[in-house]
């Protein structure tokens, strides 16, 4: 297992992808409003996800040069994406932004966490 990612422009490009998400959930598009109201997450706590999000680009852009902390953020962005799939099936939200946006996320930090740290 590495503790530095190798190589470093996989999380890079995860927090990239999490870097865009929160930016555009300030002021959300349609699909990401429905997708939070269709999980029933209240509207007052949609802040907390950008402070989350934006706290995983932080841990996983320091991590490329800081052992220890690119790992611990990818996991927990994938612990954070598969609690997300799991509010999904809870609530029977499980409409296209499910399939493409929560498991295409997770899907992205598990194969960050596997491709730059884990082979």
């Amino acid at each position: 297992m590495n503790l530095i990612p190798d190589p470093w422009w996989i999380p890079a490009l995860l927090a990239g992808a999490l870097l865009f998400d929160a930016v555009a959930s300030i002021r959300p598009p349609a699909f990401i409003r429905d997708c939070l109201d269709g999980v029933r997450f209240p509207r007052d706590w949609w802040w907390t996800l950008i402070v989350i999000k934006t706290l995983a680009v932080a841990g996983l852009i320091v991590g490329i040069w800081v052992s220890g902390v690119g790992l611990a953020a990818n996991v927990g962005v994938v612990v954070y994406f598969l609690c997300a799939c799991v509010t999904h099936i809870r609530a029977r939200f499980l409409r296209q932004p499910f399939w493409i946006n929560c498991l295409g996320m997770l899907a992205l930090a598990l194969a960050s966490l596997i491709g730059a740290f884990l082979l």
